[in-house]
């Protein structure tokens, strides 16, 4: 069987992010056909349309579309600010679906993680994420929704996820991503 490559977009800058914490236990816990890579997203410019106007687009720009390309899925891995998604993981979804007309994230089958130290684990940002996709042509799986909350309380001293439960629920949202990839990837034409 071919490994899916499986591109992480982690919406979390800190170092001791719990979205990048919540990664690094998916990553251990994916299933063998999946080989899964951060993308990072931290030295992104901001996006002007003049940089792709002018056919100048920043270095960065160009290495994460072209890293995007080459993924055959997504996930994207997001706290909440103001009930939304950070700027730095927005402002990379921006970038990828220009110019207009060269969506990297076409068609490509996504999932959503929102998290949080708080109990209603990142729903806004969640859902305000979920409406971007949609925009892109990203087919999101739908359920199980991933909501992880009380985050702080789910790791160990040294970051590794201390929850049987958290550990078993990101098993079966795994196991439902993969089916739903294969179930998403995108069509040949008909000819």
């Amino acid at each position: 069987m071919t490994k899916k490559r499986i591109g992480v977009l982690v919406g979390s800058l800190r170092k001791e992010s719990f979205c990048r914490k919540i990664a690094k236990a998916l990553q251990l816990l994916a299933p063998e056909a999946f080989e899964m890579e951060e993308i990072e997203i931290a030295g992104l410019e901001i996006y002007n349309q003049d940089f792709d106007d002018e056919g100048n687009p920043p270095a960065a720009w160009t290495a994460l579309r072209e890293r995007v390309k080459s993924y055959d899925a997504i996930l994207f891995i997001t706290p909440e600010y103001n009930r939304s998604v950070p700027a730095v993981l927005k402002n990379a979804i921006d970038i990828g679906s220009r110019p207009y007309g060269k969506n990297v994230w076409d068609g490509k089958p996504g999932a959503v993680v929102s998290v949080s130290p708080g109990g209603i684990g990142a729903f806004g940002a969640n859902h305000h994420l979920r409406q971007s996709l949609v925009c892109l042509n990203v087919p999101v799986m739908q359920q199980p929704e991933a909501y992880i909350g009380n985050v702080a309380t789910l790791f160990d001293a040294d970051g590794v996820l201390s929850s049987d439960n958290t550990r078993e629920f990101l098993q079966k949202f795994l196991q439902a991503f993969a089916t739903w990839i294969v179930n998403n990837a995108p069509k040949q034409p008909l000819k």
